[in-house]
């Protein structure tokens, strides 16, 4: 089986900051690329970490006088207020960095991005320099595969060569990214785990297998045939 790699699917031309970079100019990048937050680098290109509007916005909240009637801005902790008071990108950023690595899976970068409650992540290499960010955006990119692709995969790769199954063993129907299983199988244990693999491939939003029977019942309370 084979899963798309985020290097595959991460945006390669990325806008950065260094660490010395004023506020004023981060504002600016930030404007002109239409962008949420840009990574921080060293001068060997290295993420170091993340400044956003969320860090840079901690200063207006800080300077800002509560409106009449509205309930004042509340006390800042002490990590909070020393990047209230920053002026440079090393001072304002999120540190360290939230980053993928390139040979990351879908699978593996959703995780993390649902872990960090991220709608975005860094992607570095080896070295930890800077090459491409992801953003969610990217990773539904996968469920624009075609539908034939998608079966294509389930027949040669799930159940031809991982399971050697034989190609006309099981029905293989995929519409809108949802796989319908049918057929026979010598074993009823083997239904589960071909329908954790069949969900695994890039684009299956669901997979059924209701359709699917079996000789032999070799699971636990099993043992009967069917």
């Amino acid at each position: 089986m084979r899963h798309r790699r985020i290097s595959e699917l991460m945006t390669r031309e990325v806008v950065s900051v260094r660490g010395d970079a004023p506020f004023k100019e981060i504002v600016r990048t930030l404007s002109q690329h239409r962008v949420t937050a840009v990574p921080v680098v060293d001068g060997e290109g290295r993420v170091v970490g993340v400044v956003s509007e969320g860090d840079l916005l901690r200063k207006t909240a800080d300077q800002a006088a509560a409106p009449s009637g509205l309930p004042a801005v509340p006390d800042l902790e002490a990590w909070e207020r020393a990047k209230a008071e920053g002026t440079r990108a090393e001072e304002l950023m999120s540190a360290p960095a939230v980053c993928a690595r390139t040979e990351w899976t879908v699978a593996e970068t959703a995780r993390l991005m649902e872990v960090q409650g991220v709608k975005r992540l860094v992607v570095v290499d080896g070295d930890d320099r800077l090459v491409g960010i992801v953003s969610r955006r990217d990773l539904l990119a996968v469920f624009l595969r075609k539908d034939d692709d998608i079966r294509r995969e389930i027949v040669e790769d799930v159940l031809g060569d991982t399971l050697r199954l034989e190609s006309t063993a099981l029905a293989v129907n995929v519409h809108d990214g949802r796989v319908e299983l049918g057929g026979r199988l010598p074993f009823r244990g083997m239904i589960p785990a071909i329908e954790r693999m069949c969900a695994t491939v890039d684009g299956v939003v669901s997979v059924s297998c209701t359709r699917l029977t079996y000789d032999v019942d070799d699971t636990e309370r099993g043992g009967g045939r069917s």
